[in-house]
């Protein structure tokens, strides 16, 4: 049977990097075994759910490079949910309640505090068609629950290991609200049988939901997948990591702190597995070192401060005819390969480029604070054309010229044609530079 997968967010708000994780995570096995990876919108929240989330979810993940083979609405299908309502209703699988929420949530308080497990008590089962009758008399409106077996119910975890619960410990969960509005529980599950999904890989945080669901997948007759819950990620100090946090979003992350997007997949990739987390440049190394087998069950942490390493090395390894298109859409047509090479080492995001096209072809105030070994420097350059050799072999002459060595030597020369400390190395550099503004900045002028 071919794998198929599926990521399925709600557009009530924008992606962030732990669910982003989880898409990764799916893409990547589906990739890995040759299957399908399904875009779902679950967008049956009209109260929520924006056009605009929706597209941004999608450009999220183009951004990233997750691809989708498959695309469906929740909004598109609620057809299929009602045939799924009335199928159970039938059976005798979905029954109607008529408790308000404040009674529930009496009842609830009340087992609490008997130290007993907040389980519906199945009342709404005794009531005859003439309490109903009164009730709706009343004005109520029924909320419908699904009626769990008292059977045991048991998976093998792709990354949890076997699991066991009994339907005698799980309550009843509900599907149709008073509204009538069909919920999630059921919606998913309808898509996940009608879609062929195989594989449901989600959060930890869904475990108990997975003893509850599986039970639904066989009253309406469809083939239980298998399960993978990742453990949730917690922030560098291990805890919680809140969605809330708009530093962990990935639009912020792209549009204000210009992190590259194999940085990102690099990162969340390897998170919570044996893997080293190290820098890669496409997805497809990342396919090939997927092994599921690898995740772990401790909370893996997410670090802002990883990721900007991690952002940095991306950088360095890029090779030109990847970025030439982003570089010439951010206004620098004229970096070609040699100045891309001479200063990628130097780049902790795309966007400090700019301050070494700076350095190397616009004026700058250079740092002179011996103007007579700036002189004796400036004498002894040599003529071009220039390269990688240059600065070796005039660095030589002034070396035995003056007498001067080391941080001595090298750091008043640094400064005088760059007007700083700190930089790409000036064999790569200076060549871009060019003798007529090296000249002068040695000669102390702004050039």
């Amino acid at each position: 049977m071919s794998v198929a997968v599926r990521f399925a967010p709600s557009p009530t708000g924008m992606l962030h990097v732990g669910n982003i994780r989880l898409a990764l995570i799916n893409w990547l096995f589906a990739r890995s075994h040759g299957g399908s990876f399904l875009l779902r919108l679950d967008d049956t929240d009209l109260e929520r759910s924006t056009a605009e989330f929706a597209a941004g979810i999608e450009r999220d993940l183009g951004w990233l490079g997750l691809d989708w083979d498959r695309f469906a609405r929740q909004s598109d299908r609620l057809d299929r949910y009602h045939l799924a309502m009335e199928a159970l209703k039938r059976s005798g699988r979905l029954y109607p309640c008529y408790e308000t929420a404040e009674e529930l949530s009496l009842k609830r308080k009340s087992l609490l505090g008997r130290s007993l497990p907040p389980i519906y008590d199945r009342s709404a089962l005794k009531l005859t068609d003439e309490d109903r009758a009164r009730l709706e008399g009343e004005g109520r409106r029924p909320h419908w629950r699904f009626l769990l077996r008292h059977d045991p119910v048991e998976w093998d975890d792709l990354v949890r290991g076997p699991q066991h619960f009994h339907g005698r410990d799980l309550s009843d969960p509900v599907l149709i609200r008073e509204d009538g509005r069909i919920l999630y529980t059921l919606s998913s599950i309808v898509d996940d049988i009608e879609l062929g999904i195989t594989h449901v890989i989600r959060g930890e945080d869904h475990v108990a939901n997975t003893a509850v669901q599986i039970q639904l997948w066989q009253a309406l007759d469809g083939p239980v997948p298998t399960f993978a819950h990742l453990p949730l990620l917690s922030d560098a100090t291990g805890a919680a990591l809140s969605k809330r946090l708009g530093s962990i979003g990935i639009s912020h992350l792209r549009d204000e702190e210009g992190v590259e997007p194999m940085a990102i997949n690099s990162l969340l990739a390897k998170l919570g597995t044996s893997d080293a987390i190290e820098a890669r440049l496409t997805l497809a190394e990342l396919v090939a070192e997927f092994d599921m087998a690898k995740v772990s069950r401790g909370a893996p942490k997410f670090d802002p401060e990883e990721l900007k390493r991690l952002n940095a090395r991306v950088l360095h390894a890029t090779p030109f005819q990847s970025i030439a298109t982003r570089l010439e859409a951010k206004g620098y047509a004229g970096v070609d390969e040699v100045f891309w090479n001479a200063v990628r080492a130097n780049l902790s995001r795309l966007d400090d480029i700019a301050e070494w096209w700076h350095v190397a072809r616009e004026p700058i105030q250079p740092v002179i604070e011996d103007a007579e070994f700036a002189a004796a420097a400036a004498s002894l350059l040599p003529a071009e054309p220039w390269d990688d050799t240059t600065w070796g072999a005039w660095t030589g002459a002034v070396k035995t010229a003056t007498g001067r060595k080391g941080k001595a030597l090298f750091m008043p020369l640094r400064q005088a044609l760059t007007g700083l400390d700190h930089g790409p190395e000036l064999k790569n550099l200076l060549p871009l530079i060019g003798r007529e503004r090296a000249s002068a900045r040695l000669a102390g002028q702004v050039s």
